[in-house]
């Protein structure tokens, strides 16, 4: 028989105790409203952090017991603590980039004052000589007043300048160049349209200057490429903005290999603050086959992914993003659509809106590509995000995805439809019943000059009844996830998820845009907030690991100034981050913020 004396015991019953006890939380977050976004949509009190995890959730006693000497306790006195934001579609480097270049600001503008605008660039920049481009951006196309105001290569001509001149479309899809750019685009009265795009041509065929989708590379592929320094500046440019609002991971829908060396860059250096997930173009309009472009896209992914997603924030190369149209606002009609556009066969004071002879120009993709190319991505387990904008360009993209579906590794893709603006009733359910999530801009489903007058004119009125499904896809089922597109509009999170609450535009946006847009209802707050969080990381394939609070996942959250549910809806909008972290590290924190 072994015997122990007293102090032996103690000794062992000492270490089992040490051995059992937990090691004390790196950070406490207490006294708050802590929105977990789990299954249950459930609220606490209180949450702990250590080593970039999650390792509590519940009330402030069970936190305080894992307070160590060097525990940095957070008093959230009430406020609300969430998950940090995921934005699902988002193209970073040009946002960033946008935000050191001549910009118009999305701002509503006469044709003056967009001509006074870009002369106070072209004043400022007297260091550049007569060769180089001068490029403007965030041009509000569809704001520009008065309303149906045409711009053209004469009204960038009026300007005191001998530079050529291209100004970028908001939206992405038109550029409008002065006659020297379009000397130097090598455009000509009898230059066909490229495919998937349009040279825009007057009564007698002469070229304007508005150049539509395929058709700007003609002159996009003059434009001196941004250096080395200028790629790592609009990075850090694009990050700090996306911590301010809460970003913690996001997707560049639409990547380039000089864009993620600059994030590279800054990932080895310690200074990405935000999870990235890149997604690779697949363009098969200059002589790709299918297997060339994934091949290409796999290259890239060699090159950039850096492994599974870990506590400090890496890079993920698992998208490919694919275009099927353009866009079906005025005046590119690029934009797939089912039935035709409408046109006023009447007159102004009397109009007449009937059919007219285009639906939009063909799907970018045949259904024999589109096809092809799914299977090439699914069997190297690359994820499509596919653009679609008209109900044609979606119902082709479903079609291609239910074929994909019956194909083993089919079944085992994650296909996101960006941006989803029509889409006919037929269609809600099939978002569901193929496990298809629409990515969605929510502050598009406001009252705005692209989302009423002449939409409401060109597409009908059962057609515009239906613009902007947001509701209407998430009672048949879908899941919403949300991307802010930025730069198309200005990165403002809570604007965006304020209009997808209440499809309401901005107080001061004038009384021409007052109440909602169309007759549907919003989206409940919490599906809001689900889209910008677990949903989104659903189509990153991170929703093990971030989109909630819960125990085990990665510390990506941020503390809000005011809270999300208990304000008044017009409010959310006013919503300020005051703390944002990523994988236990505070990135982000406003004055105030203890």
């Amino acid at each position: 028989m072994i015997k122990f004396s007293l102090s032996a015991a103690l000794a062992l019953c000492f270490s089992s105790y040490v051995q059992a006890a937990p090691a004390p939380a790196d950070t406490i977050y207490r006294n708050g409203y802590v929105y977990t976004v789990d299954a249950k949509d459930s609220v606490q009190q209180a949450l702990a952090v250590r080593a970039g995890r999650i390792v509590y959730v519940g009330d402030d006693a069970g936190a305080q017991a894992l307070a160590g000497k060097k525990t940095r306790v957070i008093d959230l006195q009430g406020r609300m603590l969430m998950p940090g934001l995921i934005d699902g579609h988002m193209h970073p480097q040009s946002g960033g980039s946008r935000l050191l270049n001549c910009s118009l600001d999305y701002e509503n503008l006469t044709v003056p004052q967009f001509q006074a605008r870009i002369q106070s660039c072209l004043d400022k920049d007297k260091k550049s000589d007569s060769k180089r481009w001068l490029v403007v951006v965030n041009w509000f196309q569809q704001g520009m007043q008065p309303e149906g105001i045409e711009t053209s290569a004469a009204t960038l001509d009026a300007l005191k300048t001998e530079r050529p001149i291209i100004v970028r479309s908001s939206f992405g899809h038109s550029s409008l160049l002065n006659s020297k750019g379009i000397a130097l685009a090598g455009i000509k009265d009898d230059t066909p349209d490229p495919v998937g795009g349009k040279i825009v041509r007057d009564a007698q065929g002469k070229a304007t200057g508005l150049l539509e989708d395929a058709a700007q590379d003609a002159a996009m592929n003059l434009l001196p490429p941004l250096t080395v320094a200028e790629n790592l500046a609009a990075s850090k440019a694009a990050l700090a903005a996306m911590r301010k609002q809460g970003i913690t991971s996001f997707l560049d829908a639409y990547t380039d290999p000089e864009t993620m060396t600059a994030f590279s860059t800054l990932q080895k250096q310690g200074k990405l603050t935000a999870r990235g997930h890149f997604a690779v173009l697949i363009d098969l309009d200059k002589g790709a086959t299918p297997k060339s472009a994934v091949a290409e896209l796999l290259k890239q992914q060699k090159q950039f992914d850096q492994g599974a997603t870990r506590v400090a924030p890496s890079m993920q190369v698992r998208h490919a993003k694919l275009f099927m149209d353009g866009v079906i606002s005025a005046p590119a009609f690029t934009g797939a659509m089912l039935e035709p556009y409408l046109v006023n066969q009447g007159t102004a004071q009397q109009p007449n809106w009937q059919p007219g002879p285009h639906n939009g120009p063909a799907n970018y993709f045949s259904p024999e590509a589109l096809t092809a190319t799914l299977n090439e991505l699914a069997a190297a387990r690359i994820d499509p995000h596919i653009h679609v904008d008209g109900d044609r360009a979606v119902r082709a993209s479903l079609d291609a995805i239910a074929a994909l579906r019956a194909t083993p590794a089919g079944a085992l893709v994650r296909p996101a439809l960006a941006h989803d603006e029509i889409v006919a009733p037929a269609d809600f359910g099939r978002f569901a019943q193929l496990d298809v999530t629409p990515v969605l801009s929510l502050q598009w489903g406001k009252p705005a000059p692209d989302t009423v007058g002449a939409l409401k004119d060109y597409m009908g009125p059962q057609r515009y009844a239906i613009v902007e499904p947001q509701s209407l896809l998430l009672d048949a089922g879908a899941r919403i996830a949300y991307g802010s597109d930025w730069p198309v509009d200005p990165l403002d999170i809570w604007f965006a998820l304020k209009v997808g609450v209440t499809r309401t535009a901005a107080p001061d946006a004038g009384k021409e845009y007052a109440g909602t847009l169309g007759t549907q209802a919003g989206m409940p707050r919490a599906a809001v907030l689900r889209a910008a969080t677990i949903n989104a990381a659903y189509t990153l394939r991170q929703e093990a690991l971030t989109g909630s609070l819960e125990v085990g996942k990665l510390a990506d959250l941020i503390v809000l100034d005011r809270n999300f549910f208990r304000i008044e809806a017009e409010d959310i909008a006013n919503i300020r981050v005051l703390q944002t972290m990523v994988g236990g590290k505070i990135v982000y924190q406003a004055e105030g913020m203890h």
